[in-house]
């Protein structure tokens, strides 16, 4: 036979720990979940105001629609010069080559008028680009065409299209 024999002790202490163990740790997550506040709770404390202000910002739209007016008379060069370009192009702002100023528009002019077009509706050095504003891209040619021709270039202001033509007409008709 064999000396060797189960220790009975030791076995019957580990299991003592490990079932006071277990009884401790329920009591502790018990005593935990008890202290965690209810649902209810949420919003005491917090002025009404400041809580309609949290979900008036959590809720706010991301961006916004602009409707513009469709049938308004097309602006010739001039007046969408004076609205949009003269901010930099009269004084020189930023890098501008200033209305009149044939020797600062003689490159830019050299390229042609498609070009002229194409660097004022997408941007170019520090002009943002002036297509999708308020000014139609077919406006914005207008302007292009204004500002070159004052510097010394023969471009032709684009003629609006047949139908935008008469209904411009029909709008004027009655106010006459």
């Amino acid at each position: 036979m064999s000396d060797i024999t189960a220790p009975t002790a030791p076995a019957a202490k580990s299991a003592k720990t490990t079932i006071w163990l277990s009884v401790i740790a329920l009591v502790v997550a018990i005593a935990l979940i008890w202290m965690l506040p209810s649902p209810a709770d949420y919003g005491k404390g917090v002025a009404t105001a400041d809580a309609e202000l949290g979900v008036a910002t959590r809720i706010q739209k991301v961006g916004s629609v602009a409707i513009r007016q469709a049938a308004r008379a097309l602006q010739n060069g001039e007046q969408v010069y004076n609205a949009q370009c003269a901010a930099c192009h009269a004084s020189g702002v930023a890098g501008a080559p200033k209305f009149q100023d044939a020797a600062a528009w003689a490159p830019r002019i050299a390229q042609g008028f498609d070009t002229l077009v194409q660097s004022a509706l997408k941007g170019k050095g520090n002009m943002g680009p002036q297509g999708g504003g308020d000014f139609s891209d077919l406006e914005i040619s207008r302007a292009v065409a204004y500002i070159s021709n004052a510097a010394g270039a023969k471009f032709e202001e684009p003629a609006a299209p047949a139908g935008a033509a008469s209904a411009a007409e029909g709008e004027a008709a009655p106010a006459a």
